[in-house]
């Protein structure tokens, strides 16, 4: 068959990258990194195999007089560079060497001199593409870079070492995020981003509208061609009187079919000029009014639309019919929060089950916790450790401790009353803390840091300060709510069981000023087949803090 064999299935794909010879990339002409570094034995084994690898020098050195040169390749499928040898016979070194330079090389694997850390080197025989770098004006030297200054070169942080671990860290949370939910039956169902929901937290929403380039548009077609002036208007109005006249006349002489007829078209022409120039005449500079509001009758969709919020509304519609689902996507809050907590874009994971209640929630929550945990350990240890190094000495004993360890779970009521004992002893919070409060992060902190050290779920929280939707209990005054508390970002996750019971629901929405009008669809689910059920959300860029120990959310987003 030459050409034409079958390829390798990736599962012995990936065994081969462990045992067998190292591999070339299925889409493309070369041998990731990982394939020859990251198996068990360093890549000793492949001593004498024959490879074409690529990617980005993180340093280069001239050695022997310039004779050859040292590079270290790197090309983001691990957080370990291949050490690659050339000589000054094979390319010009000068540019080689230049940190930020893309390189395509072949040439033959070899064990080093014994007493070195790497335990295979790439021996070039042939360079078969080099992208230059100016190292003047190349923005990410090699030198220590802090988190801030790469915010300022978005486009080429992800050739540095942290940026693309985290690239790899999220990438495997997403993964574990659809093998978790798949794993247990759910359906992934996607929700819309642009919503018509104009109410539940419509001060925090992004608004999508056409009215401003509609208007920027109007705006200089009126300056081009101006609209007509009552003088215009009156004219088309004098054409049309005297088109009519004519007419009249015809008729009443009797004359030919053929001059009324002619005489009838130029009328209509005349009168459909009146009501363009009328028509003309209304357009009015700047967004359109009616009755002093702006008129979103004219916008888009007829209504105020805005950018997401959560998924949990619409995906509640498929779990009150396919039972188990899951939504996973961007969301997004205008919050002028320029805190390091806080993004204007960031993706939200948000299961929903019926026929579940509140401790059903919570076990879900917690095993999914534990489930991405154990999955890092697993599958993204090596680039654990360098945040280990290099951020948060403790990330990774946090995480098996997490995976490992049942989540403390205590009522709202208790959690308060176990924070009001500590500021008897002599803890101070810059919040109070008194029952009814909505917790702030350093009381979480406190609770999952300090007095428990490992996760707590608290649960059974005041009506007063959750959403509507909210299963009311039976004491009135509390909800059947929870958030998961976790060391290093405090609240992880928050969820609830969801009010199934329609004249509860209607009586919340009342209760909190909301208008009904929006929600008749909502509460269809609660008049048609009800079902207990209950959800939760996750903030994905939370769990990547909690999981790799950086302080600022904006370095775990590509794109913030």
């Amino acid at each position: 068959m030459g050409d034409q064999a079958t390829p390798p299935a990736p599962e012995l794909a990936a065994m081969a990258i462990n045992d067998g010879p190292c591999l070339k990339h299925p889409f493309s002409d070369r041998a990731p990194v990982r394939s020859i570094v990251c198996r068990p034995d360093g890549g000793a084994a492949l001593a004498g195999n024959r490879v074409r690898a690529g990617g980005w020098v993180k340093t280069g050195r001239e050695q022997g007089k310039g004779s050859f040169a040292f590079l270290e390749v790197n090309d983001g499928s691990c957080p370990a560079n291949l050490q690659v040898i050339v000589d000054a016979g094979v390319a010009d070194l000068s540019t080689l060497v230049q940190t930020g330079t893309c390189v395509l090389v072949e040439g033959l694997l070899k064990m080093p001199p014994e007493g070195t850390k790497q335990k295979i080197e790439l021996r070039v025989d042939k360079v078969l593409h080099v992208g230059p770098t100016d190292p003047a004006s190349y923005p990410i030297p090699k030198t220590k870079l802090s988190l801030e200054f790469l915010r300022d070169h978005i486009h080429l942080r992800p050739r540095t070492n942290t940026i693309s671990a985290v690239a790899r860290i999220r990438n495997a949370l997403a993964f574990a995020t659809h093998s978790f939910f798949q794993e247990h039956g759910f359906l992934y169902v996607h929700t819309p981003i642009i919503t018509t929901s104009d109410c539940e937290g419509a001060g925090e929403m992004f608004q999508a509208t056409t009215l401003i380039s509609e208007a920027e548009k109007l705006d200089k077609e009126l300056i081009m061609n101006p609209p007509p002036t009552e003088a215009d208007i009156e004219a088309a109005k004098c054409t049309v009187g005297e088109k009519s006249s004519v007419v009249a006349q015809l008729k009443a002489a009797k004359a030919t079919k053929e001059d009324i007829s002619a005489s009838v078209s130029d009328l209509k022409k005349a009168k459909e000029n009146l009501s363009r120039v009328e028509e003309r005449a209304k357009l009015k500079p700047g967004i359109p009014k009616k009755d002093g509001k702006i008129d979103y009758g004219q916008d888009f969709f007829g209504r105020q639309a805005f950018l997401t919020v959560s998924g949990q509304l619409q995906v509640e519609t498929y779990a009150c019919a396919v039972s188990s689902v899951y939504t996973f996507g961007p969301t997004f809050r205008a919050e002028h929060s320029h805190t390091s907590r806080h993004l204007a874009e960031f993706w939200m994971v948000e299961p929903e089950i019926a026929f579940a209640d509140l401790q059903d929630d919570m076990n879900c929550a917690e095993a999914y916790v534990k489930y991405m945990c154990q999955w890092l350990l697993n599958k993204c240890f090596d680039d654990m450790e360098l945040m280990a190094k290099l951020y948060d000495k403790g990330c990774i004993d946090r995480l098996r401790m997490v995976s490992s360890t049942p989540f403390e779970r205590i009522a709202y009521t208790e959690a308060v009353q176990l924070l009001e004992e500590a500021v008897r002893g002599g803890k101070e919070f810059e919040k109070n803390v008194e029952w009814g409060i909505d917790l702030a992060s350093e009381h979480e902190r406190y609770l999952t840091e300090d007095i428990f050290k490992k996760p707590v779920i608290v649960y059974n929280y005041p009506k007063g300060i959750k959403a509507f939707y909210m299963r009311l209990n039976d004491d009135s005054k509390t909800v059947a709510a929870m958030d998961i508390l976790v060391p290093k970002v405090g609240e992880l996750i928050g969820g609830s069981q969801r009010e199934e019971r329609y004249e509860v629901i209607q009586q919340r929405i009342a209760e909190m000023g909301l208008p009904l009008e929006p929600y008749e669809w909502y509460l269809d689910l609660r008049r048609y087949g009800t079902v207990k059920h209950c959800g939760f959300g996750l903030g994905f860029e939370r769990m990547i803090l909690f999981a790799t120990g950086i302080d600022n959310i904006r370095d775990v987003i590509p794109f913030p």
